[in-house]
């Protein structure tokens, strides 16, 4: 099934009268275009369904697509001049790692 631009041009009493074929060949060829002042078009149910679904949010998306089983590196990042780390805070950091990275 193509989903190119309809080649023919229905009238309305021609797609009246003969709705079958406009609703095969919509199955068959693509969306079928009925009227010209004000244009209309036909296509299936799963194509228009998949026009109108709505899309993913961002955050759904990260969520359905964060990596999973590998182990990040994130480099560690320089203390603020004058600050002091938490109480508590490590520095340390894996054998395996580059330095400056910690795994996450």
């Amino acid at each position: 099934m193509s989903m190119s631009e309809p080649s023919r041009v229905w009238t309305v009493a021609e797609a009246k009268a003969r709705l079958s074929e406009v609703l095969r060949l919509a199955e068959e060829e693509g969306p079928q275009r009925i009227g010209t002042r004000k244009p209309f078009v036909v296509l299936p149910e799963s194509d228009w369904q998949s026009y109108v679904a709505p899309p993913r949010s961002l955050g759904r998306w990260l969520i359905e697509n964060i990596p999973r089983g590998v182990e990040l590196m994130i480099p560690e990042r320089p203390e603020p001049t004058g600050a002091t780390p938490p109480t508590g805070a490590s520095t340390e950091s894996s054998a395996e790692a580059s330095p400056g990275a910690r795994p996450v």
